[in-house]
């Protein structure tokens, strides 16, 4: 996945340097380029592409919080019943 993001950031700012070296572009147009075609959608493409693996990694932290000490069973009394020795 990482492979095609550096693949299409290094495709839009060969875009971006054509931009600004035009006779007709400007480097605001370059920058503009960078921005709307480079950063905000490969931003979003990676954010929804790393949803499962942030889930994964939410179950996770919810099951070893749930299982403080780690052996999967409740834990007992540390105290006894009134009136009973241990």
């Amino acid at each position: 996945m990482y492979l095609v993001a550096i693949a299409w950031i290094y495709v839009v700012l060969m875009m971006a340097v054509a931009e600004a070296m035009s006779p007709m572009g400007t480097v605001l147009g370059a920058f503009f380029t960078l921005l709307l075609y480079g950063a905000l959608p490969l931003g979003l493409l990676i954010y929804i592409l790393g949803t499962p693996h942030r889930r994964r990694a939410r179950k996770a932290a919810e099951a070893s919080a749930a299982a403080p000490d780690g052996g999967g069973e409740p834990a007992g009394d540390a105290v006894a019943p009134v009136g009973k020795e241990p």
